[in-house]
């Protein structure tokens, strides 16, 4: 296999995995605005021009989806120090138990699969996600 087919499949493949899990956990979010509350606790206070390049969308769109998770009480805009036009877009501590109750949900709806693992499945996958942190961490 090709490094350009293996990479394609990687992305693929944990992209389904993904939607997966999504449309079977019991979210209480949508999942655009679940993942723009990921995004900004990945990524850190930021502006929503920052937060629109990142998600490959336009900034009236991120504008939008903001305003969306703002009224929920999920992130705040605060003041950008470096510039007082600006605002940067952070998550409250609402918004971050929120992710963590969504990221346990699409854990429970993987862990029927995860349960039928044999013991050499398991070690295989855990090397995998080891290798998948390694390339995110270093690229």
């Amino acid at each position: 296999m090709t490094e350009p087919d293996r990479g394609d499949r990687l992305l693929s493949t944990a992209a389904r995995l993904s939607r997966w899990a999504t449309r079977r956990a019991d979210l209480e979010l949508p999942p655009a605005q679940a993942r723009l509350l990921a995004l900004v606790l990945e990524i850190g206070p930021a502006r929503i021009g920052d937060l629109a390049q990142a998600d490959h969308c336009s900034q009236p769109t991120m504008t939008i989806q903001v305003q969306r998770v703002e009224a929920y009480g999920l992130v705040v805009r605060k003041p950008d120090p470096s510039d007082a036009r600006a605002s940067l877009v952070e998550a409250t501590d609402e918004g971050r138990q929120v992710i963590a109750r969504l990221r346990e949900a699409r854990s429970k709806a993987l862990a029927p699969m995860m349960d039928r693992l044999s013991p050499d499945d398991e070690r295989v996958l855990d090397e995998a996600i080891a290798i998948m942190q390694r390339m995110i961490d270093d690229p």
